[in-house]
C-alpha cells in the first residue's frame, strides 16, 4: 500500500496532554486519534494492528472449540435488574430512550447470554458449548487514562463456556488457560499468570498481567516461573508457591482474565438442564475475557525506543517499509518495480513515495515502527539497503532477499 492511499498523518511532536507512553506514541505516529477521554478512533494504521491482534485471538478461540457470534451492545435494563447489577455495577453506562425504556451500554454480557441460552439448552446432551465474540464495550470509568489501557469505549474478546458439571468446566478452563498463553506468546507479551480475587461471581480468577511501570495493578510475581498473585489476595509470603523462588513486587497491566462463574447467573435466569437421570440441574459456566485494544496499548507501551514504536512482526501494520529516495526518474522506476514485485510475492509492504526529505521519511519510519526498512536510492545501485527496526546497522541485499525475509 502507498503512503498516500492509507492517509497517514504523523505529528512532529507527541501530544503533551497525554500521560502514557502508548497514547503519546500511537497518536504521534498516526495510529489513533483522541476524540475525548478514553475514546479513540482507530485510524487505518491502528486498525490494521487491532485486526491482527483480534485475528490471532480469533484463531486460538476457534482452535479451542469456541464458536463466534455477536451479541447486542444495547441491553434492556430489565436484564441487569434481574441480576441486581443495574444499581451495583458502578461503571455501567445508562441511557433512556425517547419512549421511556431504559438501557445499558454493554460492559460485559452475562446478562445477555444466559437468557439467550435458556431457549436452547434443555438436556445434558446439548452441553458443553462455548460461544465468543469480539466487540466494542463500554464502561463509565471515573478517570479514563493510560491511553488504550484504560478506556470508556474499548474492544474486547469474551468467551462463555457452559457445562453439565464443574469438573467438565474445570477441564475446559485448562484448555482456555493454555490458549491464552499461546495467544500472548504469539503477540510477544511476556505474561505473568496471576491469582486474583474473583469478586461477587467467582471465588478466584486468573489474570494475565504484563509487567510495566505504567500498569495500574500491583502484583507479586516470580520472574523464574512467571506466576504471581495480585495485591488484593497477597498474604505477605515472599516465596513463590510454585517454585519457591523469591517474589518481586511490580506494577502491571491486566490483558486477560479467566474465571469460573458461580451459579448466580444460572439461578437468576433459570438456566437449567436435565441430566442422564432426568433431574433438573443448574448449568455450570466459565468466563474468559481478553482486551484486544488494551493489548495494543500494552504492546506499544513496551515495544518502543526514543525514536518511536517497534512492533513485533505478528501485529505490525506492515512487514516492510519501502522508501524511495528519488532524485530522478530512474530511481523512481526501480522503486516502483520493486514495490510491484513485493506485492506480487505477497509481501505486506508500505511504500513511502512522498516528495519529502530523506530525513522526514527516516524519522517517520522509526516512529511508525514497522519491523523492516528497505531503502532504494542512487547509493544502493541494483540492491536495497535493508535495516531491521532498532538495529544499528543496515545491509545491502537483493530484492529477492527482502522478499524472503518479509513475506
Amino acid at each position: 500500500m502507498r503512503w498516500k492511499e492509507i492517509s497517514i498523518k504523523t505529528l512532529r511532536q507527541a501530544p503533551r496532554d497525554e500521560e502514557s507512553i502508548n497514547a503519546r506514541l500511537l497518536i504521534q505516529a498516526g495510529f489513533i486519534n483522541k476524540l475525548g477521554a478514553g475514546i479513540y478512533t482507530f485510524l487505518p494504521l491502528g486498525l490494521r494492528v487491532l485486526e491482527k491482534i483480534e485475528n490471532i485471538t480469533r484463531g486460538e478461540m476457534n482452535n479451542a472449540g469456541g464458536v463466534e457470534f455477536l451479541m447486542p451492545s444495547l441491553h434492556p435494563a430489565e436484564n441487569w435488574q434481574t441480576t441486581g447489577r443495574w444499581e451495583s455495577f458502578d461503571a455501567l453506562f445508562k441511557t433512556k430512550s425517547n419512549f421511556g425504556r431504559e438501557y445499558a451500554l454493554g460492559p460485559t454480557h452475562e446478562e445477555i447470554i444466559y437468557p439467550l441460552l435458556r431457549h436452547s439448552i434443555s438436556s445434558y446432551k446439548e452441553l458443553p458449548i462455548s460461544f465468543y465474540q469480539i466487540q466494542t464495550k463500554f464502561r463509565d470509568e471515573k478517570r479514563a487514562k493510560s491511553g488504550l489501557m484504560r478506556c470508556r469505549e474499548f474492544r474486547m474478546k469474551d468467551l462463555y463456556s457452559f457445562h453439565s458439571s464443574s469438573e467438565d468446566r474445570d477441564r475446559y478452563y485448562e484448555i482456555m488457560r493454555k490458549a491464552y498463553l499461546k495467544i500472548f506468546k504469539i503477540l510477544g507479551l511476556d505474561v505473568i499468570e496471576t491469582r486474583a480475587s474473583g469478586g461477587t461471581f467467582s471465588e478466584l480468577s486468573q489474570e494475565f498481567q504484563v509487567i510495566t511501570s505504567s500498569g495500574e495493578d500491583t502484583v507479586y510475581y516470580c520472574p523464574k516461573c512467571k506466576n504471581g498473585i495480585n495485591k488484593e489476595v497477597y498474604s505477605g509470603n515472599k516465596k513463590c508457591a510454585e517454585c519457591h523462588g523469591d517474589l518481586k513486587e511490580g506494577q502491571a497491566v491486566e490483558v486477560g482474565n479467566i474465571f469460573p462463574l458461580k451459579p448466580k447467573f444460572s439461578e437468576d435466569f433459570n438456566l437449567t438442564f436435565k441430566d442422564k437421570e432426568g433431574k433438573e440441574k443448574l448449568v455450570e459456566a466459565g468466563c474468559y475475557g481478553l482486551g484486544t485494544s488494551r493489548v495494543m496499548g500494552t504492546i506499544a507501551e513496551i515495544y518502543n525506543d526514543a525514536s518511536g514504536l517497534i512492533w513485533p512482526k505478528s501485529v505490525a501494520p506492515f512487514s516492510v517499509h519501502l522508501i524511495s529516495l528519488a532524485n530522478n526518474s530512474k530511481i523512481r522506476s526501480i522503486a516502483e518495480k520493486a514495490y510491484k514485485k513485493m506485492l506480487d510475492a505477497g509481501v505486506d509492504v508500505l511504500y513511502d513515495d512522498r516528495d519529502v526529505s530523506a530525513g522526514e521519511k527516516f524519522a517517520d519510519t522509526d516512529l511508525i515502527g514497522i519491523p523492516f526498512r528497505a531503502v532504494i536510492s542512487e547509493k544502493t545501485g541494483n540492491k536495497i539497503e535493508m535495516k531491521k527496526r532498532g538495529a544499528k546497522s543496515a545491509e545491502l541485499v537483493k530484492l529477492e532477499e527482502v522478499i524472503k525475509k518479509t513475506k
